[in-house]
């Protein structure tokens, strides 16, 4: 389920970005208290958080005597949720010119997925991304 999305250019930092989407979401979610991020999002954001809307930012920190590939808690969620986006033709590549159109196509991916979960019987797999359609 997408809460909410903000896409913002590469020169942002991801605690500066994330600014805009928790003030976007903050009354979407009255019964939030615990939001999860990587390491990415460490520092004065914790507080903000807190203070902003009376949410619990709790950083996901990979152990520091951890080598090589390790599975972190929750963090399978947003991999999971950005292979499932990579399915689509217009999210694989960064096509956009506009950072509103790819949030667009974000929500317009996300309920496509919610869509087929809800009615898999209706499926029409001329709707499906090429993947999903294979596998069908």
């Amino acid at each position: 389920m997408t809460i909410g999305v903000v896409v913002h250019g590469a020169d942002v930092q991801d605690r500066d970005g994330a600014r805009p989407l928790i003030r976007k979401i903050r009354f979407q979610c009255p019964r939030l208290r615990k939001v999860w991020a990587d390491g990415g999002y460490a520092g004065q954001l914790e507080a903000w958080v807190t203070q902003f809307t009376g949410w619990k930012l709790e950083i996901v920190r990979r152990r520091d005597e951890a080598a090589g590939f390790n599975v972190l808690p929750k963090r399978w969620i947003v991999e999971r949720t950005f292979a499932w986006l990579s399915r689509y033709r217009r999210l694989a590549k960064d096509y956009e010119f506009f950072a509103q159109t790819a949030e667009n196509m974000i929500y317009l991916a996300m309920i496509n997925l919610m869509l087929h979960r809800l009615a898999p019987e209706a499926r029409n797999d001329n709707y499906l991304p090429r993947n999903q359609a294979a596998a069908a």
